[in-house]
């Protein structure tokens, strides 16, 4: 799909309503611009909320305060002495 839209004076763009139909996109979402080349793609960004879950932690390793993880992957980054 092929479509064109005007930059303002402001550098606004308005996502023609094809576009953010195409991709879902609503008031209020957040959309990426990536610069490719000479050419930049967009997309829709999902919900940050709505990545819940979608990464498999391993039973040991769930429910574990940020602070101590925090400091596991530092003494684990940290360099060996010998």
């Amino acid at each position: 799909m092929d479509v064109t839209a005007r930059v303002t004076s402001k550098g606004q763009v308005t996502l023609p309503k094809a576009v953010r139909d195409a991709l879902g996109i609503s008031q209020g979402d957040a959309v990426l611009f990536r610069v490719e080349g000479d050419h930049a793609v967009l997309a829709r960004t999902p919900e940050f909320l709505g990545l819940a879950g979608t990464i498999k932690v391993p039973a040991a390793k769930r429910n574990v305060a940020w602070n101590d993880v925090l400091k596991r992957t530092r003494a684990a980054r940290a360099p060996k002495h010998r």
